[in-house]
């Protein structure tokens, strides 16, 4: 049975914690298959302003560079409006008819789920897989979603603390890459 995982959120900007992410997954899971899925627009963020779509996949590109086994999913971008995992899984689970999949959601999301679109037919469709951060505990998910927390590589870095970082000037090359560090620059991208 193929596993593929699936890795949404706004990318804004993509960091290495995604990275990290995305390796520990790869192997704990021993997933076949790791999509990047960037957001349209979050339900649950729908204040926040995002980079242009297309900026945000040419950093997922550059970031991902040379990773043969990760992967970069613009339908929900595509899509338009409102991003709903619900309609991304039914789409995996007509691409991929009989693969095992994983949604990764951070823990903050976690007591939310009940909430998302849709729930009891997204725990059917797929296992979640918690991502903690550093010193979080993994809080149960709630019923009726069923997986488990990723060990990882935790990191403590977020896209609203590097989107901070470029408007007081300060380097972000360490956190996103040097290519997604010069994107931002030339692109003047979160000022």
């Amino acid at each position: 049975m193929q596993r593929i995982g699936l890795l949404g959120g706004s990318f804004n900007p993509v960091h290495l914690g995604h990275l990290l992410v995305a390796q520990a997954a790869r192997e704990e899971l021993q997933l076949a298959r790791l999509f990047f899925i960037p957001a349209a627009q979050s339900p649950f963020k729908p204040g926040l302003p995002l980079a242009p779509a297309d900026q945000r996949l040419r950093m997922l590109r550059l970031a991902l560079g040379g990773q043969t086994d990760c992967e970069i999913d613009d339908q929900e971008i595509k899509r338009g409006g409102v991003s709903y995992t619900i309609d991304t899984l039914h789409v995996y689970k007509s691409r991929f008819p009989g693969a095992r999949l994983y949604y990764l959601v951070g823990a903050d999301h976690v007591p939310l789920l009940p909430k998302w679109r849709d729930a009891d037919e997204l725990a059917r469709l797929a296992e979640f897989v918690v991502l903690l951060r550093p010193g979080q505990a993994a809080a149960p998910l709630p019923a009726p979603f069923r997986g488990q927390a990723l060990i990882g590589f935790q990191l403590g870095v977020s896209s609203s603390q590097i989107r901070e970082r470029v408007k007081g000037g300060l380097p972000i090359d360490l956190l996103v890459g040097p290519a997604v560090a010069e994107a931002i620059r030339n692109n003047r991208l979160y000022l």
